[in-house]
């Protein structure tokens, strides 16, 4: 059968009930599509102790991202921004198990991830300073626990894999103490879980027993490949090669990622080792605003997981459960809006970059080879004075 084939089957396949969809593989999910709340045996239970405010909270974060990266896609086309990566349809994934994270937890994102960034209080601004060229990554990692993005597709899983051995070389893992005990979450995509790095952070990984989650948002495309043509099996589970747990999760329903995440993450803090977690989810934009879409996928594909969309579904949660009403999702499309105007403007007036920053943050601490080389550099800088 021609790969043409083989897609072709997949897109029909979508208008099937999720189970089919996925193989008959175990899926966890708390929200249907429809906004209708439904139990897990074991994930349930990591959802229990949200508030009504907490609910609201996840809602609020991912309309205001989706907000935020409209008004950057459209800042792109208007010539603003060199490029730009949307979340658009990922939002429930990176808010979901954002806010699973405790606050010494450690993140390493792609260049996706900005409704992670925004969870863990990184500037909005920041982010698109990288991506009109004012900056080379404007946010300390360590203020949030945030990693700087990461273009190199799948590297930073190795990162954090290092990060990983280090929480474990500070005796911050398994401790019992939750102030204390840390965990580290590395993101990436169906894409990515083909490449060389990954497998082999999974191996190290694996072999130390690393307190280190592996979040892959499988959004179904590899820029102009679909999944069905990267794997014969569901990526969860791979993990059971490398001797890890793995766990594939609605990656639209913000309350099974929260609480799938949470349960991993609690694992790991307490020396239980890695997983790997597949989120299930669409891309609904484009890869980049390089990237045409049109070219490579058909509207049926797009037109059916509009109706699993993320906010669409929380919001009908919401409603039907009356923990929110008209006022409060007015008020924060009023949020939205000023969010807009506000990151519209910061753009627009980011000051050209410092040009003897380019030294800053090679390194964790200073380091004598980059110093000897912005002295020289300044040096060198400084000889033109004068001249015009």
């Amino acid at each position: 059968m021609p790969p043409e084939a083989d897609h072709a089957a997949a897109v029909a396949a979508l208008i099937a009930p999720v189970p089919e969809i996925i193989g008959g593989a175990e899926f966890v999910q708390l929200l249907t599509p429809e906004g209708e709340r439904v139990e897990h045996p074991e994930y349930s239970r990591y959802i229990a102790d949200l508030t009504d405010d907490d609910l609201r909270g996840f809602y609020r974060d991912q309309v205001l991202i989706r907000r935020f990266d409209a008004e950057a896609t459209a800042l792109q086309r208007q010539g603003e921004l060199g490029l730009w990566a949307s979340l658009l349809g990922q939002e429930a994934a990176q808010v979901g198990s954002a806010r699973a994270m405790r606050s010494q937890d450690y993140a390493f994102p792609t260049y996706r991830e900005h409704g992670v960034a925004w969870c863990r209080g990184v500037n909005p601004l920041n982010l698109l300073g990288m991506f009109r060229g004012v900056n080379h990554g404007g946010w300390d990692p360590n203020e949030n626990n945030f990693h700087l993005y990461t273009v190199v597709i799948g590297a930073q899983t190795l990162h954090a894999v290092g990060y990983a051995m280090g929480i474990q070389h500070d005796h911050a893992v398994g401790t019992g103490d939750p102030d204390r005990d840390a965990a580290v979450i590395a993101y990436f995509g169906d894409g990515a879980s083909a490449q060389g790095d990954v497998n082999e952070s999974f191996v190290y990984a694996a072999s130390t027993n690393a307190p280190v989650v592996f979040f892959c948002q499988n959004n179904q495309w590899a820029i102009s490949q679909p999944v069905e043509r990267q794997t014969r099996i569901p990526l969860y589970q791979r993990a059971r090669g490398f001797g890890f747990p793995g766990v594939r999760v609605d990656g639209n329903d913000v309350l099974a990622v929260y609480a799938v995440t949470k349960a991993a993450m609690n694992a790991a803090r307490s020396g239980q080792g890695p997983m790997l977690i597949e989120a299930y989810t669409y891309r609904m934009g484009a890869h980049t605003t390089s990237d045409d879409p049109t070219k490579y996928r058909i509207s049926a594909e797009v037109e059916v997981w509009k109706l699993r969309d993320p906010i669409a579904r929380l919001k009908a949660y919401l409603t039907s459960s009356r923990k929110a009403d008209p006022a409060f999702f007015d008020a924060v499309e009023v949020e939205a809006d000023e969010l807009a105007v506000t990151i519209r403007d910061g753009c627009l007036s980011m000051p050209d970059p410092e040009l003897m920053s380019m030294f800053d943050n090679i390194y964790v601490e200073d380091h004598p080879l980059i110093e000897a080389e912005r002295a020289g550099f300044a040096a060198y800088t400084a000889s033109f004075e004068g001249e015009h």
